[in-house]
This record gives C-alpha cells, structure tokens and sequence, in this order.
C-alpha cells in the first residue's frame, strides 16, 4: 500500500517538468486531470474543512488528508453540503442480513454471538482501519480520520449498496441524508471514538433505556415523515424521528451504536432500527443491522425495516 503512494507521488511530482506546450492537444485534457490530482496529494490537511479554509477547495470527491503523525490516506469529501468540509470517516455495510455475527459484520461482531465477547470487534472505540473510500458502499469502511480528526458536527448518508463514488452527491441517489449543526461533538471529545469510549458499545453496559445522546438533526434529503417509513410498523411506536441517537440499548442488554435518524422513546426493540452493536445479542438478532429483517427482509411487516434502508450504506462524515 505504501509502495503504490509512493509511485503516485512520484509520478503525480514529476508533471512539474513538463509543459503544456509540449503535450499534444489530444493530451491537455488527461494532463489537467493529473495537475489535479497533484496538487490534491500534496497539500497537507488534517480534515475536509481544512482543505475548504485554507486551500478554498470547492469540488465534492476523493482528497488526500494526513493525520497528526503523518500518515496520508484517501477520503471522501463534501463540499457542497450546507457550507461544505464534511469528511467521510467510515462506512457501516450490510453484507448479510441472513449472517448473525459472521465475517464481514466489523461494526458489531464477526465472531458470532457470545457474552464473553462484550465488546465484539470493539471497532467503535479503537483505531483500527479497514475497506477504502471507493468501495464504501460496497464493504465497511473506516479510515484514520475516524479518531484522529478533531470535529463539531456529524453528516449522515444512507446510500444505495454498490452505488457508484461518482455519482453519491446526486441529492436523488439518497435513501436519506442529514446533518447536525449544534456542534454536539465538541463535548464528547471531538469524534465518535471518543463519544463511544464515553458510552461504550457492549454487550449488558446497562439496562434497556440507558442510551447516549441524542441531537437534533437538519435534514438534507428527506424528513420526518420519510423517515418513520423508512422503518417497521411495530417500530415506529418506539420512536421520534428527527434525531440521531448514540449507544442505545435493548431489552436483553444488548448495545447498539447508533439509531439514525431517531430517537427511541418508548419500549425496548432498539435492535430494529439501530445499527451496529457490541458482542452479543438474541442469536436471531446478531449483526451490523442486528434484526432489520425480522418479519421478513424489506416486507415492511411488524418490525422489518424497508428493503430501502437494509439495503443501504451509512456514510458516516465529520466536520
């Protein structure tokens, strides 16, 4: 990995000795397409936000962005989302509904169910990284700004498995966007690594009920009602809309990461539209999205969430 990074700066550096006069014209426009992509890789950045403010980028795509300690990676970036700066730091995928705790399910547990596993892959509060930035709609993703950038507020996307990097910022490709704007963030510790060491994600950490915060949210594509039928019939009495909600926890003591889009109210069924999770859950409820499908997949029936919501990545930006 670190081979290939090298090769590209080598290449993308060495368009400084050449000219555009020297370039067929038939060439000008890939010569373009390599200029920006130099001065993208070589300006230094901790955040999205940073390459707005101080480089005055503008375009939505891929950047890259370097941590505290000098290590460059590539991310997404929108720009153009209420001010622009948001950086894209993970990426919650679905790969089976049908797997319970299987290989794949990195934000909950792929080592099955087990109470003597808490934490399961504990990939909410530690520094491991994991899938690239192309493929986030494809396959989890996380990368370093997860918990090396220092943040205000959170965007979410529910985008379309498979969907395609180019075309994410269509507001119609969407199954769901928002963002927050109370700068919330800024009193758990500037990122959800730090928030979830504050509330961790384990398994009987409390009792159902005893959940994180939930903040207010500003919607991008959708609203409130849309949102309700995003989710189950029997869930929608749990629930209010219009907010995202931290480290839920069900009835059998099971913990969840985060409910997007809303914030449980009444009862105790959080594992119907909440994802993510520490190790252990009902063994019939075990997964990145532990029980969306539980009266059948995308039926809409009881408490199955819609085929649109199972089916979709959760983009997961800071800014």
């Amino acid at each position: 990995m670190l081979h290939n990074i090298f090769l590209l700066f080598v290449g993308l550096l060495s368009l400084e000795h050449v000219s555009f006069a020297e370039v067929p014209s038939s060439q000008i426009g890939n010569s373009k397409m390599c200029e920006l992509l130099r001065n993208r890789s070589i300006r230094v950045a901790r955040s999205c936000k940073d390459l707005r403010d101080r480089y005055d980028e503008r375009e939505d795509g891929v950047y890259y962005l370097t941590t505290g300690n000098g290590m460059l990676y590539q991310t997404y970036c929108d720009m153009t989302t209420a001010g622009g700066g948001w950086t894209l730091v993970a990426s919650v995928h679905e790969n089976s509904v049908y797997g319970r705790c299987t290989v794949g399910d990195r934000w909950s547990s792929q080592q099955g169910s087990n109470a003597d596993l808490p934490d399961g892959d504990g990939n909410w509060s530690n520094r491991n990284t994991f899938g690239t930035v192309e493929s986030a709609t494809a396959d989890d993703f996380k990368n370093p700004g997860y918990y090396d950038i220092t943040a205000e507020d959170m965007s979410v996307w529910h985008i379309p498995n498979n969907f395609p990097l180019e075309f994410w910022n269509m507001e119609a490709a969407a199954v769901l966007r928002y963002h927050t704007e109370n700068r919330f963030l800024r009193l758990y510790g500037g990122n959800l690594f730090q928030l979830f060491k504050q509330y961790p994600v384990r398994y009987n950490v409390g009792s159902y009920g005893d959940r994180g915060p939930a903040i207010p949210i500003v919607y991008d594509h959708g609203d409130k009602e849309s949102t309700r039928m995003l989710y189950g019939p029997s869930s929608r009495n749990e629930f209010e809309p219009g907010f995202i909600t931290f480290r839920a926890i069900n009835r059998e003591r099971a913990a969840m990461a985060i409910c997007s889009g809303v914030k449980p109210t009444v009862g105790c069924d959080t594992e119907h539209y909440c994802i993510g999770g520490g190790g252990y859950f009902n063994p019939e409820q075990c997964g990145d999205f532990p029980s969306f499908d539980f009266d059948r997949l995308g039926g809409m029936q009881g408490w199955s969430a819609s085929r649109e919501m199972t089916e979709a990545a959760v983009l997961l930006f800071y800014r």
